[in-house]
Formats: structure tokens, sequence, C-alpha cells
């Protein structure tokens, strides 16, 4: 597998946010958004095998499979077997533009799927049948810039059956605070979350 980075910090979106989590971030990606703060996973990296992976993560409980689009790695369902095999809960992150009815149904393995908005300019690139696949334990999330965006957002969750936990996330200009007036107001089923890594540790790499 092509990896850009591996690390422990804390885990600062979705559900486990706070949970201190191993992070194996993998090179290349199919979208290009216009807001992405992981640019520097697009190329370049190394490569380790599934085993050498398992050898890095032994000690670890919560991993999570980030990227890029991990997807992408021809190997990925083996190490995602492999991590839940050794007992790891395992969170995979992928941005909603992939098939993911191979990834393995498993309790302790969370998919993390972004429904991207208008701001990212890549909205046209999701597979809305994805969201029938994902369970009760997964989290569908949407990153808000902008009231485009959460009008986007919340179209898409009228529209929508959704059994899984829904995560409203800022970036950019608009501030958690409207979107969580917004949910409130609105009587939103969603989470509304910070991300707590830059809040913490700023807009930086490794964290």
């Amino acid at each position: 597998m092509k990896i850009c980075e591996m690390f422990r910090s804390i885990q600062g979106e979705g559900r486990t946010i706070g949970k201190v989590t191993y992070f194996v971030r993998t090179v290349g990606c199919n979208l290009m958004c216009e807001w992405c703060d992981t640019k520097f996973s697009y190329d370049g990296g190394y490569d380790l095998s599934v085993d050498e992976i398992m050898d890095a993560v032994r000690d670890e409980r919560n991993i999570c499979v980030t990227g890029g689009e991990p997807l992408l790695q021809k190997d990925i369902y083996e190490l995602l077997d492999a991590l839940v095999a050794a007992g790891k809960h395992v969170v995979l992150e992928t941005n909603g533009s992939l098939d993911i009815s191979k990834v393995p149904a498993r309790a302790d393995l969370v998919i993390s799927m972004d429904m991207k908005c208008p701001s990212s300019g890549m909205s046209n690139r999701m597979i809305e049948d994805n969201v029938r696949l994902l369970k009760r334990s997964d989290q569908l999330k949407f990153i808000i810039v902008d009231r485009e965006d959460l009008e986007h957002a919340v179209s898409f969750i009228d529209s929508h059956d959704l059994v899984c936990d829904i995560i409203l996330s800022p970036a950019g200009g608009i501030d958690v605070i409207i979107l969580a007036e917004e949910a409130v107001r609105r009587g939103l089923d969603v989470r509304v979350l910070p991300q707590l890594h830059k809040i913490i540790w700023g807009d930086r790499r490794s964290v």
C-alpha cells in the first residue's frame, strides 16, 4: 500500500471525537475539493505491506484509516479485515465518490463517509446510493463552509432515509455557533462538531 504518514493523535472529527487514535493515511485521491486540508497526501509517500502496517499498529486500540482516499488502495480490504481480526476498533474515512459495497460489514468497523457540499466543487461526484449501505454504527459527514452548503445538507437529509449518525462540521467561513444555532432552530437530528485537532494544534499535519 502507498502510505503518506502514520501517527498517534486525538480523533478530531465524528462520533469518536477526542479519542486517542492511531492514523494510517494513504496516498492519492480521486477528488480535489476546494477546501481540502490534506493536499499533501495527493502523491508521494512510501510503500508498506499489510503485514508491515499491522506491525506498526500492534499496540494500538483505535485505528483511523484515512487519506487521501483509502478505497483507491488495492490492498485496502485485506488491511481492514486484518485490523478487525486483530481486535482493533477501526474507522474508515472515505469521500463518498467510490462504491462502499465491498467494505466488510463488521461491528468494529465504522464507515465515516463524506457527502460533499457545493463549496467543495465535488458534490456532483457523490454516489448517493452509498447511503443505503451505511449501518447504524456508521456516520455521514457534511463539511459546511457557507449557508448554501447548509441548505444542501439539510435538503439531502430531508430527502433520504438515513439510519446512521449525521455530522455537520464547519470549515472555512462559517462558524460552529451558526451551525449549532441552525441545527437547534430547525430541530435537525444531527451532531454539530468542530474539528477538535485544529482547535488544539492549529491547521497543521500529523495531528
